[in-house]
């Protein structure tokens, strides 16, 4: 396993290395690769034939009425249809050379607002040939924070999808001023009134068939230096405003090179499944790694990742099904529900099959601990678990926000492939630490990636020290070639969180609080914007309470909340329907779904299951919530109470929760 070295004088601060980047911080993947135009040319001269990216067929699709008459879409989709390495690399040029006759200039931004498909990767690949900069926006952000962020990045040219253009984009088109170009991946709209005058719209096979008129495709790119901007990265933002990261092309290629050190035996057999937003630094990332390594990557989506999918009909197959995928990043949110779904279906088990479950569960958990591994189990009694994400699944990378215990144990258990818990945030490219694929521990995010190092700086008011016993403790400053160039035009912000040293290495402080073990791993233990101090002068940790309480399985989804002028925390939950609806029929409450979870009984139940959780987990007595509220409405990115991470957004919660609160804080 990777161990840290101390730097400078040996202080417990540090800075913290990977023990091999002790000399030098890595910063590319191939000597004289260090634009991401090159990264791509890499990979087509070496793998020009193999599959690059896959997207399914759609066969059909229907309208399914639910017993409680609500209307779901259900898809039936065929096999993947795949781009090989020089397809996409053609295409890329096409669409590159149709939008400079379109008249985008090199380094002049350009957005994107597009779900996860090929024709983003396609699209940025031809971007970064051009030297255009990149603005990646969520395709769950608001519209005024949308408008924001085209606004402040100036583009004429927006990429899009036909379904975005008509549910997000129009409405805030005549607040958008200097945009004149829509490009939208699939089908262009067949009407579009009420367009602001001046606006064109153009769908991506026609900007590519322009693009390939010899006098468009002779025109020589403005190739980019590895200090040029290739993305502008507008943070989810889990408070205020949403904020662009720029992030050069060397920031990118170090980020990269650093992740892909970790994954071993990394290689062009490899197949990766896309689904996560390409807006997100993580999924942005790990398919960048994956195309530099002539890996396969099938698009995917939440609604159809697998054959129990909300989208996928019944009787037909989901997208890791057909897929089989090796690799995957995923967020928590996501694991946490597989976990949940597959422990459901272990308590309807009968009593010898449940019995042989925990058994082998246990067995295994004993094994991998000691280092070995488990055949038989593996064969007999996990492998229809295994199945859910295709069969053939050999690294799970998590990010975004924090594993629990349980979780992580059981995907490493249950589906027989490790997971390496990632830690990073998009001002560091997604890169910072990644745990080693060999630790089986929990809680733990790993050592330095190779291309990163990290220092810890005292915090007083929280109480953290690196002198603290038994291990240094203190917020997390990430140094390297992957801390990116700053805040797009917010020259304050980054004046506060960015700094370079006397050796000019860019840093960023985090605002997260971490602790170093002995044998160089780093564990989040608390976060800055977190803590909050009561009213008799007790701090809490919001995010340690959130963690805990979010094994149990009653729970979907938390938020504790504390204000400095009470003396007690309070939480809003969202709870696990099939749970909670069990307990109100073991407690005789009958309903609908809004009427149980608005039931004081129900309220009050719920919170005592809810303190024994607490008590088990070790909170002390005031980081315990004394009243909750039941929401019944499960938060999305789409309701704007969770990032597209699913992290939570503490101020619109805060807002939405507004009666709520005063009410448990006794004023109504």
């Amino acid at each position: 396993m990777l161990c840290f070295k101390f730097l400078v004088s040996g202080s417990p601060a540090g800075s913290y290395r990977a023990v091999n980047s002790q000399q030098k911080l890595v910063s590319l993947l191939h000597e004289g690769v260090n634009t991401l135009d090159k990264v791509f040319e890499y990979a087509v001269v070496h793998f020009p034939q193999r599959d690059c990216l896959g997207t399914r067929e759609l066969l059909s699709e229907e309208d399914e009425i639910q017993p409680n008459g609500k209307v779901f879409k259900k898809v039936i989709l065929g096999d993947y249809n795949w781009l090989s390495y020089e397809d996409t690399f053609h295409l890329s040029q096409r669409f590159g050379s149709g939008l400079a006759a379109l008249g985008q200039k090199p380094l002049c931004n350009i957005a994107i607002f597009c779900e996860t498909r090929a024709e983003w990767i396609i699209a940025a690949q031809a971007c970064f040939m051009y030297n255009f900069p990149l603005v990646t926006l969520y395709s769950t952000l608001g519209g005024a924070a949308i408008a924001h962020g085209l606004n402040e990045t100036e583009v004429t040219h927006i990429i899009t999808s036909k379904d975005l253009l008509q549910s997000r984009l129009k409405a805030i088109l005549m607040d958008v001023p200097r945009l004149k170009h829509i490009i939208v991946v699939d089908k262009k709209p067949k009407s579009l009134p009420d367009l602001p005058r001046g606006i064109m719209v153009h769908n991506v096979a026609a900007v590519q068939e322009l693009g390939a008129k010899p006098e468009n495709s002779k025109s020589k790119w403005h190739a980019p230096v590895p200090s040029d901007i290739a993305v502008i990265m507008y943070t989810s933002g889990s408070t205020g405003i949403p904020k662009g990261v720029m992030i050069s092309h060397s920031n990118i290629i170090a980020g990269i090179t650093g992740m892909a050190e970790r994954i071993p035996n990394l290689n062009e057999n490899d197949t990766y499944i896309g689904y996560l937003p390409l807006a997100h630094v993580l999924e942005l990332s790990a398919e960048l790694v994956c195309v530099s390594h002539g890996c396969r990557i099938g698009y995917s989506s939440p609604q159809t990742l697998a054959d129990q999918s909300s989208k996928i009909k019944k009787g037909s197959k989901g997208d890791t099904s057909m897929l089989r995928p090796t690799l995957m990043a995923a967020v928590p949110e996501i694991m946490d529900r597989i976990y949940k779904n597959v422990m459901t279906k272990v308590e309807e088990m009968s009593s010898v099959q449940k019995t042989l479950f925990v058994l082998a569960y246990n067995y295994k958990m004993e094994q991998i601990s000691k280092g070995y591994s488990t055949p038989l189990c593996d064969r007999l009694v996990f492998k229809k678990v295994r199945s859910l994400l295709g069969g053939s699944m050999r690294v799970l990378l998590s990010g975004g926000a924090p594993l629990s215990a349980a979780t992580q144990r059981f995907m490493n258990i249950c589906f027989c492939c490790p997971v390496g818990q990632g830690y990073g945030l998009t001002e560091t490219c997604g890169a910072g630490t990644i745990s080693d694929l060999a630790d089986y521990s929990t809680g733990r995010v790993g050592a330095p990636l190779v291309c990163s190092e990290i220092m810890l700086k005292d915090w007083e008011e929280g109480g953290y020290f690196s002198t603290d016993k038994p291990n240094p403790r203190g917020e997390i400053l990430i140094g390297g070639p992957n801390v990116t160039m700053g805040y797009y035009k917010n020259e304050q912000k980054n004046r506060e969180d960015f700094f370079v040293d006397v050796n000019g290495q860019r840093w960023f402080c985090t605002g997260d609080i971490g602790e170093f073990h002995p044998d160089g791993c780093l564990k989040i233990i608390d976060r800055k914007k977190d803590l909050v101090k009561l009213q008799a002068g007790e701090y809490v940790s919001l995010g340690k309470v959130e963690a805990v309480l979010k094994n149990c399985p009653l729970i979907d989804n938390i938020c504790a909340y504390a204000n400095s002028e009470e003396s007690y925390v309070i939480g809003f939950v969202v709870p696990n329907q099939k749970q909670l609806t069990g307990l109100s029929e073991q407690k005789g409450i009958r309903g609908s779904w809004e009427e149980i979870c608005n039931h004081a009984e129900m309220e009050k139940e719920v919170l005592r299951i809810i303190t024994d959780a607490a008590i088990t987990g070790k909170l002390e007595r005031f980081e315990i919530p004394k009243k909750i509220r039941l929401s019944a409405e499960p938060w999305t990115p789409e309701t704007g109470l969770v990032t597209d991470a699913f992290k939570l957004k503490r101020k619109e919660l805060k807002t939405h929760y507004q009666d709520d609160i005063e009410r448990m804080y006794g004023g109504k």
